[in-house]
């Protein structure tokens, strides 16, 4: 990490806090204090962000540049990660080690020199205290981002799934085919 301000970034419009959809239905008012507790951090192009199986604990807002998700297969575990998504300016991630405070799923690097503006468990918890209508919003939109992206990790798996499913079958069928005497065959009437 290049630099990190532990101050407010007063300079985020809230235009841009209303992109995400983390922030769907704050009003403006809100929106201006959960700029306050968010802090800017700066990593350079190659910086890991996240670590895989590390703690988590903060969501991160991309406001400049991109990175990328790295996983690595636990059956090779010399092998280097593979991506498996990148998120651009406007998207996030963290949400899910927000939410359950367990040690991160993926590895998160920075692609370009990238600047996030970061929510803490701590600072969550502060906007609990202070707003708890808001809190809830943002929990809500989280759960909601979360529930499309696992939608959409379920049709890539569902569809792996059959495309192996149906290859197997169709080399199962060939297969008897093979080994099936030639005989007459029944046709129903």
């Amino acid at each position: 990490m290049i630099n990190t301000k532990d101050n407010p970034v007063p300079h985020v419009s809230l235009e841009f806090l209303r992109t995400h959809s983390i922030f769907g239905g704050i009003p403006n008012s809100e929106l201006e204090k959960i700029r306050d507790l968010l802090t800017e951090k700066h990593f350079p192009a190659g910086a890991d962000i996240i670590r895989e199986g590390e703690p988590g604990g903060d969501l991160y807002l991309i406001w400049q540049g991109s990175v990328e998700v790295l996983k690595k297969d636990p059956d090779m575990p010399g092998a280097a990660p593979v991506q498996i998504a990148v998120r651009n300016t406007g998207d996030s991630f963290g949400e899910m080690e927000l939410i359950d405070i367990q040690p991160s799923e993926a590895t998160i690097r920075a692609r370009e020199d990238t600047i996030t503006l970061v929510l803490t468990n701590r600072n969550l918890y502060r906007l609990e205290q202070a707003s708890l209508k808001t809190f809830t919003m943002i929990i809500m939109n989280l759960a909601r981002d979360i529930s499309r992206r696992l939608r959409a990790m379920d049709k890539i798996a569902a569809h792996i799934l059959l495309k192996s499913t149906s290859s197997r079958l169709r080399s199962s069928s060939s297969r008897v085919a093979r080994k099936a005497p030639h005989s007459r065959q029944y046709i129903p009437q």
